[in-house]
């Protein structure tokens, strides 16, 4: 029920006032408070990102000039909230970015702060933006962490990631990745991918774990990458997944594009979009709610096994980005122990020396979460049975 008006004229909706350049009368509703500048100019937001590591930001030299984009606000926007007009005039910054600065103090209006994304704006009024709001805030990664050696001689190095490491530094992040602890363990290392990751030939996400090869010299290097290109390199994954396939085994081949409405995340799209991906997977476990499977990429896409599997209604256990909608398929028990990241292990790497020509067969044992939730659902779902891929293969410990 609407609430009804005390007038004669009955309820009406109420009207939010439009920011405006000029100058309001005395008594009229006030638009935006402006507030005590900051030290440095920003405001002192103290937050944690999403694997819980303190934002950080670099402060500004306060005597030095800062660049400021400055805008005019289109006559067809007027009336339009502050964060859609920033986003449809500085096109090449998220919203999450543009949200940020707005909140940081980092925007004005007619020359006054405003920290309100959703004021309204009136066509001609006059925006700045100071470009250093916009900058991705840097994040320093955990320094504890190590990764721990299975193989190396004078051409390369092949090594166990522990999750929750970087592969090379980010825009928005740095220290204790895999590449920058390679340096410091062996020293210079080439940079055929890029100065900012030298010896890393292949990447696993952060919060993927497991074996990756490092390579320590120019021709090793050379000739690794030329391995991965051709895709003579062999690679299993072990993935705990929601619910179980319906076959044991399967190709699953999809193209793979970027997602054009969530940040960070790649989806499944049509055939003729996006880049051609392929994903062999084997059941190597049953457990009625979950199923362990072994994956073999024929291809390196981005967020590959996670993307596919979770197109097939599967799932991974623990990950952040690819959820079933709806919620998991079963609500677990309160002690299940869940990995706070995706349980996604890189198991083996089979390659080729570069210097003797051998075929050498490497493998990282499964990390302590993956082990603890895999005996977890043995013992609460002792039913469950082995999959057509357990069959030829020893018992994943």
């Amino acid at each position: 029920m609407l609430p009804a008006s005390a007038g004669a004229g009955g309820w009406r909706p109420r009207r939010f006032p439009l920011a405006t350049p000029r100058r309001a009368a005395a008594g009229a509703p006030r638009l935006a408070t402006a507030r005590p500048p900051r030290a440095f100019g920003l405001a002192p937001r103290s937050t944690l990102d999403q694997d819980g590591f303190p934002a950080l930001s670099e402060l500004p030299d306060p005597t030095a000039a800062r660049p400021v984009r400055r805008f005019r606000v289109p006559a067809e926007l007027s009336g339009t909230r502050l964060d859609r007009v920033l986003a449809a005039l500085c096109v090449d910054v998220s919203r999450s970015r543009l949200k940020a600065a707005i909140l940081s103090g980092g925007v004005r209006l007619e020359g006054v702060p405003v920290d309100r994304p959703g004021l309204p704006v009136e066509g001609q009024a006059e925006l700045e933006v100071d470009e250093g709001s916009l900058a991705p805030r840097m994040r320093v990664g955990r320094q504890t962490l190590e990764f721990a050696v299975l193989h190396e001689d004078e051409h390369l190095a092949v090594i166990s990631k522990p999750a929750g490491m970087l592969s090379h530094p980010t825009p928005t992040a740095r220290g204790g990745t895999v590449s920058e602890l390679a340096a410091a363990r062996w020293g210079e290392l080439p940079t055929l991918q890029g100065a900012d990751r030298p010896g890393v030939v292949h990447r696993l996400d952060a919060g993927t774990s497991g074996v990756m090869v490092i390579g320590r010299s120019a021709p090793a290097f050379a000739d690794l990458m030329r391995q991965f290109r051709e895709r003579s390199v062999e690679k299993t994954y072990l993935a705990a997944v929601w619910g179980e396939p319906r076959f044991d085994t399967g190709w699953i081949e999809a193209p793979i594009a970027r997602s054009t409405s969530v940040p960070n995340r790649m989806d499944v799209v049509a055939p003729g979009e996006g880049r051609t991906a392929a994903t062999w997977y084997e059941v190597r476990e049953r457990f009625q709610v979950a199923a362990l499977v072994e994956c073999s990429p024929r291809s390196g896409r981005t967020h590959q096994i996670r993307v596919h599997l979770h197109s097939i209604g599967h799932p991974l256990l623990g990950d952040p980005i690819y959820k079933r909608r709806g919620g998991p398929p079963v609500r677990l028990p309160a002690d299940a122990p869940l990995p706070r990241r995706q349980a996604l292990h890189a198991h083996t790497l089979v390659f080729t020396h570069p210097a003797s020509g051998k075929r050498l067969r490497f493998e990282a044992p499964l990390p302590p979460d993956m082990a603890t939730l895999l005996d977890w659902l043995r013992r609460t779902y002792p039913g469950a049975g082995p999959g057509r891929g357990a069959e030829s293969r020893s018992t994943v410990p």
